[in-house]
């Protein structure tokens, strides 16, 4: 089976490349169009866990702070925040949806709590995302750099694509690259504007502070790969080059087996009339008759 992360010049694999205008009609690639940005819409809600996945990723720290800055009780707080993610993550195993952002959240949370516990300090609560956070954003950065943009790693199985944009659609890869980037600044400037306040603020400032930049620069960074992505050529879909791949090879298989039958019983039946006795009425023999 092929490698689909090969480089090749079929013009079908290469969307941006310059094979000559479209036939398509203006309203067809108009439809083409708007159908390639609803994909892309989708596909970002779905990597990204949507407006629910950014509630569940708020509601714990929200109420995290707004526990603490009343009562200053760091354990009330902490046990308040852990309980939260349980319950949204309890609440999408009964949907039976996806859960991958719960327990992400769940899991953060509690390495929060256990910071925070082991420390005695509230705002080490808030330590763990700030170092994830740093560290997500040099992934990216890094990632681009070293030509495997983080952005396309993720999206590439969500588009169907795995990893054929990089080599095969580099207009994808360029959008992916541009994605990475703007993921990666994006969240060292968040980073630059919390570890500050982490060693200078109280732990209700740093908390109100962390709360208000939670979802803005995350919707920005959404909103920026979605022009993006929006912009490049579409997705190869290589699980349909794959399916299509195994068709044609099972349709090969079963017309080779087919000729095979075939010749198999024309050879049987020549060595049937080759081997067959000669009639009883037919002359034994080559030689003529003697008057």
């Amino acid at each position: 089976m092929p490698s689909y992360d090969r480089p090749t010049t079929d013009a079908h694999a290469h969307p941006d490349s310059s094979a000559g205008p479209s036939s398509a009609p203006p309203g067809q690639a108009a439809d083409d169009a708007a159908d390639g940005r609803q994909v892309t819409e989708a596909a970002l809600f779905e990597a990204f866990g949507g407006v629910r996945g950014m509630v569940e990723t708020v509601v714990p720290g929200l109420l995290f702070v707004t526990i603490f800055t009343i009562n200053k009780d760091l354990h009330v707080s902490a046990i308040a925040a852990l309980a939260v993610s349980l319950v949204l993550a309890a609440v999408r195993l009964v949907r039976k949806d996806t859960v991958k952002h719960a327990f992400s959240g769940v899991f953060g949370v509690a390495f929060g709590v256990v910071f925070a516990m082991m420390t005695g300090n509230a705002k080490d609560f808030y330590l763990p995302g700030m170092l994830y956070t740093l560290g997500l954003a040099v992934a990216y950065l890094v990632t681009t750099l070293a030509g495997v943009p983080l952005i396309g790693l993720m999206l590439g199985p969500v588009f169907k694509e795995n990893l054929s944009w990089r080599t095969r659609n580099p207009g994808r890869k360029t959008a992916y690259a541009k994605a990475s980037w703007a993921w990666g600044l994006i969240l060292l400037a968040k980073c630059a504007i919390l570890f500050p306040l982490y060693w200078w603020a109280d732990t209700t400032q740093l908390g109100w502070v962390l709360i208000a930049l939670k979802i803005p620069p995350f919707l920005l960074a959404v909103y920026l790969t979605w022009i993006f992505l929006a912009k490049a050529p579409p997705p190869i879909d290589v699980f349909a080059e794959m399916e299509a791949q195994e068709k044609a090879e099972e349709r090969r298989r079963t017309e080779r087996e087919t000729l095979a039958r075939v010749a198999d019983d024309l050879g049987s039946g020549l060595v049937q009339e080759i081997t067959a006795e000669p009639p009883a009425d037919r002359p034994q023999g080559g030689g003529r008759h003697r008057r």
